[in-house]
């Protein structure tokens, strides 16, 4: 399943947060929180983290210090959760406090893993990125090659 749009919820009194119903079955296997490079919680179907932790994290090597430090700043800081009966699953103070969460949240498809996120730093970003987008958009197509239109 892609993950795609925005959704506004609440974080409640025991610091749960209600997963939109539309992608509770993407998480049936599990979750896994991390937190996120900029201030949000990032939230994956256990399967997906750990394909992208092999396929990335895992593949730094051990004997450079900076590899060290990132495997660090992202294993440290995960938790692996299930969401409860009710498709709820519940934030450490740690992540809470990370992502500024304080009530309301904003929950952000990312494709491959869902972001929440505070109103504020959301709005923040969101307005960041809509500045930034023409130059991030050539940046990336200068680093990414196109796939061929037969899939080679």
């Amino acid at each position: 399943m892609t993950f795609r749009g925005l959704n506004e919820h609440s974080l409640d009194s025991k610091d749960r947060i209600t997963v939109p119903a539309q992608y509770r079955a993407s998480f049936a296997d599990g979750i896994v929180l991390m937190k996120g490079v900029e201030r949000c919680v990032e939230v994956w179907p256990a399967k997906a983290a750990e394909e992208m932790e092999a396929t990335t994290l895992g593949r730094l090597n051990p004997m450079s210090r900076d590899a060290r430090r990132i495997q660090r700043r992202f294993f440290a800081h995960s938790e692996s959760v299930e969401l409860d009966s009710a498709g709820r699953v519940r934030l450490s103070r740690q992540l809470i406090e990370h992502a500024r969460l304080d009530g309301r949240c904003i929950v952000s498809g990312m494709g491959s893993r869902l972001e929440i996120w505070s109103p504020d730093e959301w709005f923040s970003e969101d307005e960041e990125n809509e500045q930034l987008t023409p130059e991030l958009t050539e940046s990336i197509a200068a680093i990414q090659q196109p796939a061929s239109p037969g899939g080679e």
